[in-house]
């Protein structure tokens, strides 16, 4: 059951449902992944709406990983993904924003 308290966020890959997070080992694989920048860059790339498909990729690629899944990004790459890469690029910036977003105060 996906958690978006927790950072989870949800992709349809191939007509599955599969629950994305960006845990910690999954931030560090992702900034490696990178070909430019840091994860801050990132960010600001989606806040500004200047994100590559590229970006999408290893975002989601990652939340998949941090996720405990096994999907490989090449293997994502080839998916149908449900909505396609508009709904891709959606998850990617949602599951950025449950990932940084400061908790709310009781």
């Amino acid at each position: 059951m996906l958690n978006p308290h927790a950072g989870e966020a949800e992709l349809l890959v191939n007509g599955r449902p599969y629950a994305l997070k960006l845990t910690l080992g999954a931030l560090a694989g992702l900034e490696a992944a990178l070909e430019e920048g840091t994860l801050v860059d990132l960010v600001q790339r989606f806040e500004q709406g200047r994100f590559s498909a590229r970006d999408v990729l290893a975002l989601l690629a990652a939340g998949l990983q941090g996720g405990g899944h096994d999907l490989s990004r090449e293997e994502l790459a080839s998916a149908t993904i449900t909505g396609g890469p508009m709904q891709a690029a959606r998850v990617a910036a949602e599951l950025l924003v449950r990932s940084f977003a400061m908790p709310e105060s009781p």
